[in-house]
């Protein structure tokens, strides 16, 4: 395959192993703010490995985000985020997610966060299999879920007068991956 070709058929993965290429990967999350609108952030240190097999559904995937790196774009809440409330970077310093099947389309594993596990189902996407201007093999996936923040620990949340909270309980998660070929 060309720098100037791409294959977008999940077929084009071929087995072996993958790195996440930090540089070109972005983890998301969305959350409810006052009710009425929503908080968008990231994590910026990703890193992790996929393990391509002949049976593609046999491939695996590990995932660790330092969670420290969540950025929001107000540093205060930044920090608020990092603290015991949420994260607790100083105890928790990563989330993780081990893989445990993959279809094609949903990539099933668990995810942990402040030492909680928990099952979650990624809908995946795949946008295909380049090889860039260098020669090195990429591949880029898509993936999302919602989830429910309560269920890892996540609980903190501050009444509102006039009903409901702070902070809603289901944050969208969402990553958009570049996968490195190694030889």
């Amino acid at each position: 395959m060309s720098a100037t070709e791409t294959s977008t058929s999940i077929t084009a993965l071929t087995p072996g192993t993958w790195t996440i290429d930090p540089a070109h990967t972005e983890v998301g999350f969305v959350a409810r703010h006052l009710m009425v609108s929503k908080v968008r952030g990231q994590f910026t240190e990703v890193s992790g490995t996929v393990t391509v097999a002949e049976d593609l559904s046999a491939s695996t995937a590990e995932v660790s985000i330092g969670v420290a790196s969540v950025s929001t774009g107000s540093p205060d809440r930044d920090t608020h985020l990092r603290s015991a409330d949420f994260f607790d970077v100083e105890n928790h310093p990563a989330m993780t997610f081990t893989s445990t099947s993959f279809d094609g389309s949903a990539l099933v594993g668990d995810l942990t966060i402040k030492g909680v596990t928990k099952p979650v189902t990624l809908d995946v996407e795949f946008g295909g299999v380049t090889t860039d201007p260098w020669g090195h093999t990429k591949a880029g996936f898509e993936a999302s879920t919602t989830v429910n923040r309560k269920e890892w620990g996540l609980e903190w949340n501050v009444p509102l007068e006039g009903g409901g909270v702070l902070v809603g309980d289901k944050v969208t998660l969402s990553i958009d991956v570049q996968l490195l070929k190694q030889d």
